[in-house]
């Protein structure tokens, strides 16, 4: 496997936090979320930074490679375009599924707006492993590949996260992105093993690796990216600090942004890490679990986890002839909506979360970005996958997803309570995010918008990406005569019209509408 430059140590960008990155003493390098930028109008922060030298990641989230379906052509396309623009030395994704139904299953297309598991099945690793050399053969520069979290395990498992991991490098050369805080949230909510994982996994392929917060609530750790990263999420990293030298780290940061103090003072905790590592301090003894963190021995998930969850991890050694799939299976997901769009975040927005900036230079000649992303693809050992088993993964897909955002029942073998806690989450991520992009709702709607839209999300599912949702929420709303107040539904029906109609409202119409709306208030 060629070697990947060293990254160092980074942050994810983000907009709300464009200023304070800049500022950040040390920064090697920083990733963005692939879908929020547009090659022809970089934001001008990223534009600084690259002038700077700091190296830009692009980080994708809707391909969605653990999904039935083989990748759209048009989202990779995208992809490698911003690895282009960005000068990249490589581009990343997750080991997950975002979409189900379909011409595949012949049900109705379903988005999660969210990274879902994969079941890690010898079936679903052959359709992954084939998604993921399509994937390869069309970006220009290197794929590494995120280890998800998940709240949720599936039935009749054949393989732990390592293995799974392992087998698909072994298969495609793909690199690899661990996060340790997925590791650490999936010891909590699943009962596995991140020494274990770490044990299994081949170091050598990691490109680089994430650190991220959370909390838990009730037993259960969400994933949140808003939180402090904890201690028991950076003796992870120490953990894989003493079986390799990783190429990158990065601080992951999605909301709930501290000051510039803090984010650099987390960084000076990875960085700390990364120096105490016996890798890179001769005659240091590799830290033991054994001895310095009992809560990390090996086979021990820890007091948190919730029973089923052992139970759920007992379940992955057994391989279970009647794995979810096929009957019943289609019945669910037909029962759904018909959403068809994009995962978080919504594409439709690139254009509006970039500034302008100047054109990025493309990738030199010769660079790591122009060498074959997997050279031992063509031989490695393995099988394609058949239509049976697309299909097969297809419709259980379908079924968990369908009950996921549209309210059919869970399908057999999952554990019924943790659905509802995973729809719960969706529901309320799906609620933040249509905040975001529809700021107008929530000061419409007051301190009612939250209630209201988790009502109408919890057995709605997207039909177009975020702005479309927040469209349909609204009409949902409106059709119901909602909101009481007619002030507040008068504003709500202008709104949608604005944005529902073939083309924009004229100038004066706006304005009319606006001086009406000024009167009103007064």
């Amino acid at each position: 496997m060629k070697h990947l430059d060293r990254l160092g140590t980074g942050i994810g960008w983000r907009p709300e936090i464009a200023a304070a990155v800049e500022r950040l003493p040390g920064l090697d390098w920083v990733e963005v979320v692939a879908e929020n930028v547009c090659p022809g109008h970089l934001p001008e922060s990223l534009g600084r930074l690259r002038d700077r030298g700091v190296t830009v990641v692009p980080h994708g989230v809707s391909l969605g490679l653990g999904g039935a379906e083989r990748p759209d052509p048009r989202r990779l396309a995208d992809l490698a375009e911003r690895a282009e623009a960005l000068g990249a030395p490589l581009v990343t994704e997750h080991i997950a599924f975002v979409r189900a139904g379909g011409a595949l299953t012949a049900s109705p297309a379903l988005e999660a707006g969210h990274l879902l598991p994969v079941p890690r099945t010898r079936d679903a690793l052959d359709v992954l492993c084939e998604n993921v050399r399509i994937a390869q053969d069309s970006l220009p520069v290197p794929l590494a590949l995120e280890n998800i979290a998940a709240l949720i395990s599936w039935p009749g498992e054949e393989m732990t996260e390592g293995r799974f991991l392992a087998e698909l490098v072994e298969r495609t050369g793909v690199r690899l992105l661990i996060d340790v805080a997925n590791l650490h949230t999936n010891r909590v909510n699943r009962g596995e093993d991140p020494l274990r994982a770490l044990d299994e996994l081949p170091v050598e392929a990691i490109a680089y690796v994430h650190v991220a917060g959370g909390v838990e609530r009730d037993g259960v750790w969400h994933d949140t990216h808003a939180h402090p990263v904890p201690r028991p999420v950076l003796d992870i990293l120490a953990e894989l600090c003493s079986r390799t030298d990783p190429p990158g780290v990065l601080l992951e940061r999605d909301d709930d942004f501290p000051p510039a103090e803090e984010l650099a003072a987390e960084l000076d905790a990875i960085r700390a890490v990364l120096a105490a590592s016996p890798l890179r301090t001769p005659g240091r003894r590799a830290p033991g679990a054994s001895a310095d963190r009992p809560d990390l021995i090996r086979g021990t998930a820890g007091e948190n986890a919730p029973n089923e969850a052992h139970e759920a991890n007992e379940a992955h050694e057994q391989k279970d002839p009647n794995a979810p799939g096929a009957a019943g299976a289609a019945g669910a997901a037909g029962a759904a909506g018909a959403p068809n769009g994009a995962d978080e975040p919504d594409p439709a927005d690139r254009a509006g979360a970039a500034d302008q900036a100047g054109a990025a230079d493309a990738p030199a000649e010769g660079s790591a970005a122009h060498q074959p992303a997997s050279p031992a693809a063509a031989t490695a050992p393995g099988r394609a996958p058949d239509v049976t088993a697309r299909e097969g993964l297809g419709l259980a897909q379908a079924a968990l997803l369908s009950a996921l955002v549209a309210g059919t029942p869970a399908p057999e073998g999952f554990d019924a309570r943790r659905l509802r806690v995973q729809t719960r989450a969706l529901a309320t991520k799906r609620a933040d995010v249509v905040a975001r992009v529809a700021p107008e709702l929530p000061r419409i709607l007051g301190t009612g918008y939250r209630t209201a839209y988790l009502d109408y999300a919890m057995t709605r599912p997207m039909r177009g990406g975020y702005r479309r949702d927040a469209l349909d929420f609204a009409e949902h709303l409106l059709i119901a005569g909602r909101p009481e107040d007619p002030v507040a539904r008068r504003r709500l029906s202008h709104w949608w019209q604005d944005r529902a109609a073939p083309r924009p409202p004229r100038r004066a119409t706006r304005f009319v509408r606006a001086a009406r709306a000024a009167l009103v208030r007064r």
